[in-house]
């Protein structure tokens, strides 16, 4: 692929040695800007428990990340029965948040739409900012700091692009790290980041975060193992300040087929019982390139990875399965009629969001498809709520069991 103006190479044609040097190159182009920028924004007074374990969340969207955190932290306190029994409805849930080890203290993210879905989710104090990560000169400090910084140039489905602006954000990450000093961080990301420019992007990465006085540990996680009726593998990279004594353990996963394990949750768990009444859906034809493959499961698997995209939210179980015609075609059997996507309720319980959990929609004044689409991104952009409870849980453990004295 040729350098134009708004493309890069592809990282195939790179070697080691290249990468590296463009790493090296973009770092520097990334400080630069920090340097330079003389048009920063003054936070106001923030609020902040000095009895929890207060969270900064960066790149944070609609919060999934930030649910989990907050679900583990209230297992990890009152039990997960309880918790699970008063998150059915948000007054019940709203009612036992505050006995939970975890305060939202501050959210930035640049996605309008998706702050607002933030603050109608979650506690009246945490202040929203939406701005440019690259503009904040001081960042508010935390016990934890959460974020899935944009991963453009790392997905496998998209250009492989070691050299795109947006794959070196996460320097904004560490540099919060290094200001605030919290006590641990999560990160979260795509697949796709262990293996661009043959691993040297994430092995940069890591190092950079290790460099900023933390233990790192990653892993690559299967959402449907967590008990998320979706087939999604994320990269968790977990950071723990290097004066705590805590050693992280990925937990084990708690779904599978095994006799030791919960059975997956299909999608027939998730939606069956929306069938007949899924809320708004995005409309209209499926391109060449939607067809091409096969965008279909049944009632009794996983569904696809969830897109940050109304047309390319999967197919609707219900109905015959697609049929491959030819090499790159797919087609409905039973015709696009008896066919759509998912809806905006359906894949929320796919990402495993609870039923109350309300999506800011935007300018209304926009075609319905405009503003469900702004829906769809919030949530396909998410951390699945259930997979980052379990992810969080051993570090709520360890505030619950230091009862956040630590310094």
């Amino acid at each position: 692929m040729v350098k134009t103006k708004n493309a890069f190479k592809s990282t195939k044609k790179y070697s080691l040695d290249e990468v590296k040097e463009i790493l090296t190159k973009k770092i520097i182009e990334e400080q630069a800007i920090i340097e330079e920028s003389h048009d920063w924004e003054d936070l106001p007074e923030l609020v902040f428990k000095s009895n929890k374990a207060n969270v900064i969340s960066l790149f944070s969207g609609a919060g999934g990340l930030d649910l989990g955190v907050e679900l583990a932290g209230l297992d990890s306190v009152i039990g997960r029965e309880k918790v699970d029994h008063a998150y059915k409805t948000k007054e019940d849930f709203d009612d036992i948040r505050e006995k939970g080890i975890f305060h939202h203290v501050y959210a930035n993210d640049f996605f309008k739409e998706a702050l607002e879905s933030y603050k109608l989710n979650f506690n009246d104090n945490v202040y929203t900012h939406q701005n440019d990560i690259r503009k904040i000169k001081d960042f508010p400090s935390g016990d934890i700091v959460l974020g899935g910084f944009p991963c453009p140039g790392f997905s496998e489905a998209g250009p492989r692009l070691v050299d795109d602006p947006r794959n070196f954000l996460y320097i904004h990450f560490i540099r919060c790290l290094i200001d605030t000093k919290p006590k641990f961080f999560i990160a979260e990301n795509v697949k796709g980041m262990l293996t661009l420019g043959n691993g040297e992007v994430f092995q940069q990465i890591k190092q950079d975060f290790e460099a900023a006085g933390y233990s790192v540990y990653h892993k690559l996680v299967n959402s449907r193992d967590f008990g998320v009726p979706q087939l999604r593998e994320r990269v968790f990279l977990i950071g723990v300040r290097e004066d705590i004594n805590f050693k992280y353990e990925f937990p084990n996963p708690t779904h599978g087929d095994d006799l030791f394990s919960k059975p997956y949750v299909t999608l027939k768990d998730a939606i069956g019982d929306l069938e007949n009444c899924p809320g708004e859906y995005f409309t209209g034809s499926y391109s060449s390139i939607f067809m091409s493959r096969n965008r279909k499961k049944s009632w009794d698997e996983q569904s696809f990875t969830i897109q940050a995209s109304g047309r390319q939210a999967p197919i609707h179980p219900g109905g015959l399965p697609m049929k491959k015609v030819d090499r790159n075609k797919w087609v409905f059997p039973d015709g696009e009629d008896n066919n759509r996507r998912l809806s905006i309720k359906e894949i929320a319980r796919i990402q495993t969001f609870p039923d109350w959990f309300k999506f800011s929609r935007g300018n209304t004044n926009i075609s319905l498809n405009g503003q469900l689409n702004k829906v769809y991104k919030q949530i396909g952009n998410a951390v699945p709520v259930e997979l980052a409870r379990s992810i969080a849980k051993p570090i709520a453990d360890w505030f619950n069991n230091n009862n956040n004295k630590e310094s």
